[in-house]
């Protein structure tokens, strides 16, 4: 698959040495393993080939795949998630967790929590002491994915509409091409998005990588309200 590929993606993520099911976008899968959520939508992953959103094995094998075709393979965890790092595990004061979280009554052993803007996992508490784990979850395991690339995108507007998808999340965007310069008619609310003015930059470089754009207009448009009149 070339890089700067725009693909959907099924898939099903294990733990190698458990055969554990950790995630899923195939709904029979989830059930399947008991791990089904009512109100979550399963639905291929969406994803840009080589631009660094996967971890670097899956990279490297998506890199080389076609399309339709199922694949099972291993990665190691220095190609995942890292080997596990005793240095980051952390003893601290009980009193220090517990000023460090908005509600004490959420602690739990093995729920996530949030010290000095680092996000671990407690593994302890007792005695006035707790331990944190800030390995992430998946250190040191093996995974194992099973994965079918189930489309490419090819279409030029769809490209870019999907583009604005996984960045914004929205897909209500007007296009209008002239040869290679993209005009986009913005949905009047991404004006009030505190997050929109930084997003857009990064999103000119996408657009360009891997749609081959030439000028980016971002074109707002402000209709005047409107009052009902009372009868």
């Amino acid at each position: 698959m070339d890089s700067g590929s725009i693909v959907h993606i099924d898939y099903d993520l294990f733990n190698a040495g458990t055969e554990k099911l950790i995630e899923t976008t195939r709904e029979d899968t989830a059930k399947e393993h008991d791990l089904h959520e009512e109100n979550r939508t399963y639905s291929p992953m969406i994803t840009v080939v080589g631009g660094g959103l996967l971890i670097p094995g899956f990279e490297a094998h998506l890199s080389e795949a076609e399309a339709d075709e199922e694949y099972d393979f291993e990665i190691e965890p220095e190609q995942a998630y890292g080997e596990r790092d005793a240095n980051k595990i952390e003893t601290i004061s009980q009193n220090v967790l517990l000023r460090s979280v908005r509600d004490p009554n959420t602690l739990a052993i093995g729920a996530p929590v949030e010290i000095g803007g680092r996000t671990g996992i407690l593994q302890f508490m007792s005695a006035g002491r707790a331990r944190i784990d800030y390995n992430h979850p998946l250190a040191g395991v093996t995974l194992r994915y099973v994965y079918r690339i189930v489309k490419l995108v090819e279409d030029r507007e769809e490209k870019v509409q999907t583009l604005m998808r996984m960045n914004t999340g929205r897909e209500d965007f007007e296009l209008e091409f002239d040869g290679d310069d993209l005009t986009m008619t913005l949905p009047e609310e991404m004006a009030y998005d505190q997050n929109w003015a930084y997003v857009k930059f990064s999103l000119v470089t996408t657009l360009r990588e891997n749609v081959g754009v030439g000028k980016v207009v971002f074109r707002e448009v402000h209709e005047p309200r409107v009052i009902d009149e009372e009868e």
